[in-house]
């Protein structure tokens, strides 16, 4: 039997041909719709940013410069407004030093007296675990924040009179924190090496860093995996005053 009787060819040819014609114009009205996009988006301008201007390292480390900045505004104002505080103010001899006192109390004044310094670091780009070890997943190979953490720690339960995290005094309200491989403290950028410097008893320091169990755990990948770990002990360091704000920031609710 034949099949024109029942599907002519006129209208088949015509009913594929239909759907074909109007996909390829909404392919071409699409098209037309992003180009008038395209251009009302970019006015004149280049869409294509410089590369060096997407990095996020490079924002980083112009905020960490700026902040540095005004940390150094900050203290010279601090000081201004300390000498003008202390002239005007007429206080006796006794009030004075024990202003001084609290301020030492604080972290707002230097500190000078014996200590020690501990340096922690990542393992080398090549490092390999050492026999009787499993080999290293990529977070053995750096420090974290629990290990900083436990540094500083370690050290006020041995009776630190004072601490300083790279080039920066630590108080009450000091955090240390960690994103990726960074350090973030105050507003501040640093990457390893990492140094904390203490000032109090040499002896005491030393022994509550031995006594830490998490800086215990530390020293197994440090004998693993290559960690770096080194403890300086200094008969005489001085550490600079806390220059930041000292006010508290919290959130309220709205309304």
């Amino acid at each position: 039997m034949s099949n024109s009787a029942d599907f002519p060819p006129g209208p088949v040819r015509r009913r594929v041909r239909r759907p074909v014609r109007l996909l390829t114009g909404a392919v071409f009205a699409l098209a037309g719709l992003i180009f008038v996009t395209s251009f009302n988006t970019a006015r004149g301008t280049n869409i294509r940013t410089d590369a060096s201007l997407l990095k996020l390292s490079d924002l980083i480390h112009e905020r960490d410069r700026k902040n540095a900045e005004l940390g150094d505004s900050t203290a010279a104002v601090r000081r201004k407004i300390d000498a003008l505080v202390s002239r005007d103010h007429g206080s006796s001899e006794a009030e004075e030093a024990r202003l001084r006192a609290l301020e030492t109390s604080a972290g707002t004044e230097p500190l000078t007296g014996q200590g020690l310094t501990v340096t922690l670091n990542d393992a080398p780009p090549n490092a390999v675990a050492n026999p009787g070890y499993p080999d290293p997943q990529p977070n053995d190979l750096v420090i974290h924040q629990q290990d900083l953490q436990a540094v500083v720690n370690a050290l006020w339960q041995g009776g630190a009179e004072g601490i300083r995290v790279m080039d920066q005094r630590l108080i009450s309200t000091s955090a240390v924190r960690c994103v990726g491989n960074t350090l973030i403290l105050q507003g501040r950028v640093y990457s390893p090496p990492y140094k904390i410097t203490a000032v109090g008893d040499r002896g005491a320091l030393r022994k509550a860093l031995d006594d830490s169990p998490a800086i215990q755990n530390y020293q197994l990948y440090v004998k693993a995996y290559g960690l770096g770990w080194r403890v300086e002990e200094r008969s005489k360091e001085t550490l600079p005053g806390y220059t930041g704000t000292v006010e508290l920031h919290y959130a309220q609710p709205v309304g």
